[in-house]
């Protein structure tokens, strides 16, 4: 897990976020119309029944002047009534039955019905404001972000000019040399803040965009939750979300499907692919070579966002558009490159970075770094006896999985027996359970992805 950032000053970024992207007052400056606005408030209506101003404006992310601006445009077309007061005085809305058959209609062109979405050119216009080309990387700060790291400087020296450069880049080796590890690290050195949409208009569309399973929030959520921040003046526009940087990972798992926008028939929801979800931000794809699509399918699709910076996609009913790609694409992977790509496609690659087994040194740190973790005293005549018996006997690299992984099991075998302590008998016992009866020597059974 990494470790905490250092918490940012919330009220003076809030209104640096409130500078960038205003709070819109009138429907106008929202930059949607207001048939499409008023088919989303019909829908939360429909879904959640009588809602007063606050409530609506709080669903929608639209200050009350927006809503009120909306409810009498549906009220004039008759789908709308007023139910009333609520709290404080604001007026209840309720759906009539004109307006219920409308919202069902508007859930068959769109199922979304959420925070209100941002124009696809206000997204667009936002992700060049917030580009990666913005963050200065400097050797100072890629050695600071990798203090408490055990790895190789050289390796740091590659890594940093080519986040630094916004090329991608191939990072490669064998499995357990720390790949993964680095890698997901790499985002401590995209610093600042970026602004997501919790959905992009397209074609009269909605795509979701926030993802709170990889967009990590900056706003305080008692606040988000008041509904007093929801009137004009106050905050950013609420359409966006403050995010620290994103860093998506992907593995085995992804296919070609999760590379464009995926539509669900069930709920006529579109939502957006893991590239756009990384925009402002870094995309790994781990386990390069183990997806279910071949190498040479998953580079050429990458081979125009990388050239044009732009990527090109389309919605389920086929309207076709463009979004800005300014991401840090990462591959990485344990197999042979020329294995993957021929080498005139690789020199599409600006970097080329290969883990190696540690030396003796390092694999030493590591291993006190694991015990002081996991709780376990350090023995420096215990890692010794690891690296000049076992290894050294069994023929088998130094990775920098196996400190955690041995020590582990260690820890197991000890809490099993009643034991604090490990010593020769406890370690030869958990490499005999890590390894088995493996080929000596065999790096693809000795070792897998870690830190």
């Amino acid at each position: 897990m990494l470790p905490e950032a250092p918490p940012l000053d919330d009220v003076s970024h809030g209104q640096a976020a409130a500078r960038r992207a205003p709070r819109p007052g009138t429907v106008a400056e929202t930059g949607l119309s207001v048939l499409y606005l008023g088919d989303l408030l019909v829908k939360q209506l429909f879904e959640q029944g009588v809602l007063d101003l606050h409530q609506l404006s709080r669903e929608s992310a639209l200050a009350g002047s927006v809503v009120e601006e909306v409810c009498r445009f549906l009220r004039d077309e008759g789908r709308v009534e007023v139910r009333g007061q609520g709290d404080g005085g604001a007026l209840r809305f309720g759906l009539t039955d004109r307006g219920r058959a409308s919202a069902l209609e508007a859930f068959n062109r769109d199922g979304y019905s959420g925070m209100a979405p941002v124009t696809l050119e206000a997204y667009s216009a936002r992700v060049k404001a917030q580009a990666l080309s913005d963050v200065a990387i400097q050797r100072d700060t890629v050695m600071a972000a990798f203090a408490d790291t055990v790895i190789d400087p050289g390796l740091l020296d590659q890594l940093g000019p080519g986040l630094h450069s916004g090329r991608a880049m191939f990072i490669h080796g064998e499995a357990g040399t720390g790949k993964s590890y680095i890698a997901r690290r790499l985002v401590r050195l995209l610093e600042g803040e970026v602004l997501i949409p919790h959905a992009i208009q397209v074609g009269g569309k909605a795509v979701r965009c926030f993802d709170p399973a990889v967009h990590h929030s900056l706003e305080d959520p008692a606040q988000a939750a008041s509904s007093s921040r929801l009137f004009l003046g106050q905050g950013h526009d609420p359409r966006y979300v403050r995010c620290r940087r994103p860093c998506v990972v992907t593995g085995g798992e992804l296919t070609m499907e999760r590379l464009e926008i995926q539509y669900d028939m069930a709920t006529h929801i579109h939502q957006a692919p893991v590239q756009l979800l990384a925009n402002n931000g870094m995309l790994v794809i781990d386990d390069l070579g183990r997806q279910r699509m071949s190498p040479t399918e998953l580079f050429n699709r990458w081979i125009v966002p990388l050239e044009e910076r732009r990527d090109f996609l389309a919605l389920s009913n086929g309207y076709h558009f463009s979004v800005p790609f300014d991401v840090a694409l990462v591959f990485s992977t344990n197999l042979d490159p020329l294995s993957l790509a021929d080498a005139a496609f690789l020199r599409r690659i600006g970097y080329k970075i290969r883990f190696s087994p540690l030396a003796p040194e390092a694999y030493r740190a590591i291993w006190a770094q694991q015990c002081q973790a996991q709780g376990l005293p350090f023995e420096e005549a215990l890692v010794d006896f690891v690296i000049d018996e076992l290894h050294a006997r069994h023929g088998v690299p130094l990775l920098a999985c196996h400190p955690r992984d041995l020590l582990s099991l260690a820890l197991d075998q000890l809490s099993y027996r009643g034991d604090t302590t490990p010593d020769r008998e406890t370690l030869n016992w958990a490499w005999q359970t890590y390894f088995g009866d493996f080929t000596d020597g065999d790096a693809a059974v000795h070792g897998r992805e870690g830190s």
